[in-house]
């Protein structure tokens, strides 16, 4: 099965900042028998809209985008998955919410949003390493049988 991530980070992209989380994903997935492919793209509505249009068209049954789900002027990742979507699965950005609050308050900040584009789910998942891998147990189990649903 092939997956995609997306880390939508203007620092990472411009080369101001290794970006670490991608990686953490991408293990994550290899190490689950998903064929990975990885972008890195600025914080950017049209061109996130693009790679994660892309990656569905190119067969991916999920995608993981990485940042731009809080607060700043930039962070734009929520805005750009609502305009690719067909529908929403809120019950994926919920659960990461409300569990991640047992790590930190300012899980509340987080403006993630997760659904499904034709045949590929898409979960918005935070830019930092520790909350996209915490992000990935918590949802584990259920996005496993999301993806054999969709």
């Amino acid at each position: 099965m092939k997956a995609g991530v997306i880390v939508c980070s203007d620092r990472s992209f411009y080369g101001e900042r290794e970006d670490k989380s991608g990686p953490v994903i991408c293990d994550f997935l290899s190490n689950r028998g998903f064929d990975v492919e990885y972008k890195v793209v600025p914080d950017d509505k049209d061109t996130i809209k693009e790679a994660i249009v892309s990656m569905v068209d190119d067969g991916a049954v999920l995608v993981l985008t990485s940042g731009g789900t809080g607060l700043a002027p930039r962070d734009v990742t929520p805005e750009a998955t609502l305009e690719v979507i067909d529908k929403q699965v809120p019950g994926i950005a919920e659960a990461i919410r409300y569990e991640s609050l047992k790590y930190t308050k300012n899980a509340m900040l987080s403006r993630g949003v997760s659904g499904v584009r034709g045949q590929s789910l898409i979960v918005n998942l935070a830019g930092s390493p520790k909350a996209a891998s915490e992000s990935l147990e918590i949802i584990e189990k259920p996005l496993l049988h999301a993806i054999d649903l969709v």
